[in-house]
């Protein structure tokens, strides 16, 4: 696990730019702290920080050269089956050097080209330069584990592995406003936007080839569309099992101390509990809310561990300590992005790495299997009944009575009111707006009339038609689950894991998204993921047996933060006198501060609702806007 980046110039203004290289690379120091190194010729520069996990040797450092000084690798990421690929490539006479699967990656594109990409079992974002070809090779895993952006004007190609190096290039920085306006909705900006009109990010299983200034990018992976009718659900119980259990095995492979993330979730306790039978002594890690008991999981954790015999190690925070953190995520995160529950995942990883540098993690099944609320939402709005039509003749009510998510009772308000709205929109509608934490009219509501001006509504609608382009107006539970494989996963969950883990220098891999795992998955019929009493239903029912019957009766609960208390108190005065001022707002331009003085009257009021997603979304825009312009 690394951080990459690099630059093709291609005239003299964009040599000029060589010299920022370096500091790219060191601005990715985090990702890597343990080596750095970087490559200048004529044209080319390319910088990498390491973080060794296999193959720990001087000898693995990158940027590495095959033996003819052709062809030259930087790399992020783990490819899990390097060991069959080295052995496959021996037999063709190859020889190596190192241990490294970053040397079998090498020989296997120099022999390969773009087709060794459908071989590689693993996540990664990588660049091979072709010194004799003058071009470049660069190529995203399947499903957006790690990230690629990347820069491409008239003088010189860019890329990095985060936004923060890019900026070292000195890029044009004007906004995107469609990128902005659904990330007033979404709280993140999806692939292959981004908060620059300049900066692009390179699309899951997809490829992109330079040479001489022109740049192609082309798919290599789609999730197969194919149902298999003929699988019982016994079968499709035994196979996931297998294809799980493999998985979980390929990704046990390390030079370095390795653990395991443990909510207490189904998700994590299944991971956690395969891990245990192949690795003996498997240290397991949990967060836990000493101040918010509606939003600890820490019990359930610890009896998972106990039942699996792990080395357990549970971080048990006050709202004081969690806050403590806030400045130094705001600080790190370099593109507008939103999840509160980052939070949680920078401080779980920040106290895990003093203990391992490699943890598996649970993250996918709830996007492949169904598992959030809105799918179950989804589920009921697709086999209505008499309950559903219930739940929408009482919209009213529900529109009026207390919202917020920091009790069962006013959490259960806000889910009905949710579900009522959903119940009026059109299917493709319906899905983008559960998708989100404010509407289109909301969004656009918050936004200068100086800011309107920049937007194009066109582009704007482009881009949304796109994104949600696998749900037909008859959306069926497979449409839900493509769409957030491809829209939710990557741009939220796989960001939030890889921006927080990273920025403690911590590998997280995620056994659910093995590209055999998902294309199975995805072949199995929608019954057998989720009905009227369950969700992920082949998972639950597959290790029924393994795991600890109380897991099976315990509510599902979000990896969420106490915002609406900070909010209230520690971050009042930032919210009311720096970033959300009227005098920062109307001096700034961007947002029509009417409308965020709205929102934060409701903020303060006794009926949040759903609006401290909003208002965090805007403190971290504000944040990052500071930052990037030195104000």
């Amino acid at each position: 696990m690394c951080g990459i980046t690099g630059i093709y110039a291609f005239n003299l203004i964009g040599k000029i730019n060589k010299i920022h290289v370096t500091n790219a690379t060191m601005a990715l120091e985090k990702r890597g702290p343990d080596f750095q190194d970087i490559y200048l010729d004529e044209w080319v520069g390319l910088g990498h920080r390491r973080l060794s996990i296999i193959d720990t040797s001087i000898i693995a450092n990158q940027p590495m050269w095959d033996d003819t000084q052709r062809y030259c690798i930087v790399f992020n990421g783990e490819i899990f089956n390097f060991q069959e690929l080295r052995q496959i490539l021996i037999g063709k006479g190859i020889s190596f050097r190192s241990q490294s699967d970053t040397e079998v990656l090498l020989h296997l594109y120099i022999h390969e080209k773009e087709n060794c990409l459908s071989k590689l079992n693993g996540f990664f974002a990588f660049c091979v330069y072709d010194k004799q070809e003058q071009s470049f090779f660069i190529a995203r895993d399947r499903f957006g584990i790690k990230p690629l952006l990347y820069v491409h004007d008239e003088d010189k190609f860019i890329f990095a592995s985060e936004m923060k190096a890019v900026l070292q290039y000195g890029i044009d920085k004007e906004l995107d406003y469609e990128s902005l306006e659904t990330y007033l909705q979404l709280n993140y900006i999806p692939a292959p936007y981004s908060i620059f009109k300049s900066v692009k990010k390179l699309l899951p299983g997809h490829y992109l080839t330079l040479k001489k200034r022109e740049i192609n990018i082309n798919s290599y992976y789609t999730i197969p569309d194919t149902e298999d009718k003929t699988i019982t659900f016994d079968q499709a119980k035994l196979k996931f099992k297998d294809l799980l259990e493999k998985s979980v095995q390929r990704r046990l492979v390390a030079d370095v101390p390795l653990g395991s993330f443990l909510s207490g979730g189904i998700d994590s306790s299944v991971i956690t509990g395969i891990a245990s039978r192949h690795k003996k002594n498997l240290h397991t890690f949990s967060i836990g809310f000493k101040d918010e008991k509606f939003f600890d999981e820490t019990a359930y954790a610890s009896l998972v561990a106990k039942h699996f015999n792990t080395e357990h190690t549970v971080f048990s925070l006050t709202n004081s300590d969690l806050y403590k953190h806030v400045n130094n995520i705001l600080d790190y995160i370099d593109e507008p992005f939103a999840d509160s529950s980052a939070i949680n995942v920078y401080i779980l990883s920040q106290e895990t790495r003093k203990h391992a540098t490699v943890a598996l993690s649970g993250d996918g099944a709830d996007e492949l299997l169904a598992g959030y609320n809105k799918h179950a939402a989804f589920y009921r709005m697709i086999h209505g009944g008499l309950k559903e039509n219930a739940l929408n003749a009482l919209s009213p009510l529900w529109k009026i009575l207390p919202k917020s998510r920091n009790n069962v009772l006013t959490n259960k308000v806000r889910q009905f009111h949710r579900f009522a709205e959903g119940m009026k929109l059109a299917p493709q509608e319906r899905y983008w707006r559960w998708a989100g934490f404010a509407s289109e009219q909301e969004a656009l509501s918050l936004l200068s009339k100086k800011s309107k001006t920049q937007l194009s509504e066109e582009k704007y609608n482009a881009r949304k038609t796109k994104l949600l382009a696998q749900l037909s107006k008859n959306v069926s539970m497979r449409e839900v689950l493509l769409t957030d494989t491809n829209l939710v996963l990557p741009n939220d969950m796989l960001t939030k894991v890889d921006l927080m883990s990273m920025a403690n220098a911590l590998e997280v891999r995620v056994p659910f998204l093995d590209y055999e795992v998902v294309n199975f998955i995805f072949s199995l019929p929608d019954d057998y993921k989720i009905n009227h009493s369950i969700r992920k239903r082949v998972l639950q029912e597959a290790y029924r047996d393994m795991l600890p019957p109380a897991l099976y009766k315990r509510p599902k609960k979000g990896f969420e933060v106490p915002l609406l208390k900070w909010f209230r108190y520690e971050m009042r005065p930032l919210i009311e006198n720096d970033l959300l001022s009227r005098n920062y707002i109307e001096e700034q331009g961007i947002f029509h501060y009417p409308v965020v003085e709205k929102l934060k009257r409701q903020l303060f009021s006794n009926n949040p609702g759903d609006v401290h997603a909003r208002i965090w979304g805007l403190i971290v825009f504000q944040w990052w806007y500071k930052k990037v312009n030195g104000s």
